[in-house]
This record gives structure tokens, sequence and C-alpha cells, in this order.
């Protein structure tokens, strides 16, 4: 029995390690911008990185109601978004404020166009709980703030 303990005392010494917390917490931001990233791309038209489809605009006005704000606002300010911080946290740029801003757009998302349980804990949870880690843990050692921490001396990263 001391032998099985003292092996998974091992294994989990290893995993505990700074080199698998920074591959975890990379991971964490790849699947963090991706879930926006994919929608970025619905919100642009094929081919091109910057020119809404302007389906986009009829959906806000019709479908998402519940927005604070007037879709010609929202639009621009969603997909833009949803471009922006996917790119920051793949970099590693800026990553707790990228994930922090994807949080907020997922509680928008949850207060203002699907206010129901079954969205909460579908999808919502899943971005708080991926921009939590973000948040708490840092970008990990894959990624420029990394670099900007080891440069300034600064502990933020």
């Amino acid at each position: 029995m001391n032998g099985i303990v003292s092996l998974w005392n091992r294994i989990t010494g290893i995993l505990s390690g700074a080199v698998v917390e920074s591959i975890a917490l990379f991971l964490t931001r790849i699947a963090l911008a991706g879930i926006f990233w994919r929608s970025y791309k619905t919100k642009v038209e094929d081919g091109t990185w910057f020119s809404i489809d302007e389906v986009q605009y009829f959906l806000f006005e019709n479908e998402f109601t519940g927005l604070p704000i007037s879709s010609d606002l929202a639009v621009p300010l969603t997909t833009y978004a949803e471009f922006l911080f996917p790119v920051l946290l793949v970099l590693g740029l800026f990553s707790r404020f990228s994930a922090a801003a994807l949080a907020v757009m997922a509680l928008v998302i949850q207060l203002f166009v699907f206010p129901t349980w079954d969205h909460f804990f579908g999808w919502d949870i899943t971005v708080l709980a991926l921009a939590g880690i973000i948040i708490s843990r840092g970008p990990g050692a894959i990624g420029i703030d990394k670099v900007f921490s080891l440069v300034t001396g600064s502990k933020a990263a």
C-alpha cells in the first residue's frame, strides 16, 4: 500500500508543477478563445475579417431584443470584441483583462439575451469557469504576459 501511495504522491507532484500548470492554462486560454472566435466567425462575411454580415443587425434587432443598447452599437462591439479578446488570449497578452472582458460578455448574454437556467448551465457557466481560472491563476508561462512580467519584474502575469 505504501508503494501505491508513494507512486501517487510522485505523479501528483509532477502534475502539479509549473510546466504542467502552464500547459493547462494555455489550453484553458485556447478553449475560452475558441468559444468566442467561433461566434465571431458567424458574424462576419465569408472570406473577410471585419465586414459584418447584415444578418447580424437583423438578429440583434429582432431576436436579441433585451439588450440595453441599440443594435447599431451592439453588433460591432460584439463582433470586434469576439475578434480581439480571443486573439489576445491565444497570444497570452493582457490575458486576465481579456478573460474578464469575455466573462462580462457572457454575463450580458446570460442576463439580457438568453436569461434561462438552461443557457446558464449549458454555455455560460463554462465560459465563466474558464475565464475565472485565467483571471485567478494568470496566463501561465506560455505567452507574452510572462515575458513582460520577467522584463518588468512584475508578478501580475
